[in-house]
């Protein structure tokens, strides 16, 4: 029953969406723009998204190593790339967190809830970076740009970032969670709930570690909203970057949130709602998500290139095999 009302929702949400761009877009223009696209520009975008996994990876490497877990960045980087590939049919990031955890865990054995901790931790951070950069972004586009509306999806992602970091780093904030116990044991998630909590919540004795993770995690965040801007003006949207900072910030935190598959139209009804109150035409602004969705569609090739290889790999015959 939940599975049907969730696919109701999604369905529902997504073309609503969709509806929306119809009645803002022309097709025949958005494909002419999409057709003259700039391939220097785009290739820009997918370098800027595909260099910063090497520092996520390694970033991820010393959240797990303060759990007794040890890992090569150059295995780290490689789950971040095919998580980026499951990403494309499951909801949002929320998939690709999925896979990591899976085959993380599947690597450790054992080892599920600090694996899942340290996934979530990240998660938690690279929110809470965003928000510290849309903070920027919009501290930047005061008297500039009329951003007035978006204000309020900032604030509200702000709230939520700081009552999340209460619940799992305040000991004051335990006794409200017992609350969620009963609950938890009624559906046989309680062990594993607090498994993962205990592993983020010993991150509170790390305060060097998660200032320097989420230091690194603003610097990368900052350089990937740098893809958008080259993405937009690889169709023509010549704004400056410091547009980005207030757009982009906000755009992954939507898409954090899993309302279609791989935020399908989500995205693009952002971009234009976002870029026509700036003055760019509807057919540009959806040409530019649009373009940023390609972006992504492309950093998830190597995973699926992995994937395939170790597929083929483990369905070989071994040579002492062959000879019998």
């Amino acid at each position: 029953m939940r599975r049907l009302v969730r696919l109701v929702l999604t369905l529902a949400i997504t073309g609503l969406a969709l509806a929306y761009l119809l009645s803002k877009i022309d097709l025949h223009q958005t494909w002419k723009i999409l057709s003259s696209a700039s391939l220097p520009w785009f290739l820009l975008a997918v370098a800027i998204m595909a260099v910063t996994v090497l520092p996520m990876a390694w970033r991820w490497q010393q959240l797990l190593f303060a759990q007794g877990i040890r890992d090569r960045v150059a295995w780290l980087t490689r789950a971040y790339f095919v998580a980026y590939t499951a990403g494309q049919i499951l909801p949002t990031s929320i998939g690709g967190d999925a896979m990591r955890i899976f085959e993380t865990s599947r690597r450790h054995p054992g080892h599920t809830g600090p694996v899942t901790g340290t996934v979530l931790l990240e998660r938690a951070l690279g929110g809470a970076a965003t928000v510290t950069l849309a903070a920027v972004g919009f501290a930047l586009a005061v008297g500039t740009y009329d951003i007035g509306a978006y204000i309020w999806v900032e604030l509200g992602f702000v709230i939520a970032t700081v009552l999340l970091a209460v619940l799992l780093f305040s000991r004051r904030a335990r006794p409200l969670l017992r609350w969620f116990v009963p609950l938890l044991r009624r559906v046989r998630m309680e062990r594993i709930t607090r498994s993962v909590y205990e592993a983020i919540h010993a991150y509170r004795d790390k305060p060097r570690l998660l200032g320097g993770v989420f230091a690194l995690t603003l610097g990368v965040q900052a350089i990937r909203v740098l893809a958008i801007w080259a993405a937009a003006r690889s169709v023509g949207v010549d704004l400056p970057p410091r547009v980005y900072y207030v757009m982009g910030p906000l755009l992954f935190l939507v898409l954090l949130v899993p309302f279609t598959i791989n935020g399908i139209a989500v995205r693009e009804s952002f971009f234009v709602s976002f870029l026509t109150g700036l003055g760019v035409d509807a057919d540009r602004a959806f040409a530019t998500g649009f373009i940023f969705f390609v972006v992504t569609i492309t950093i998830s090739i190597p995973g699926a290139l992995i994937l395939g290889w170790e597929n083929i790999r483990r369905r070989a015959p071994r040579p002492t095999e062959a000879r019998t």
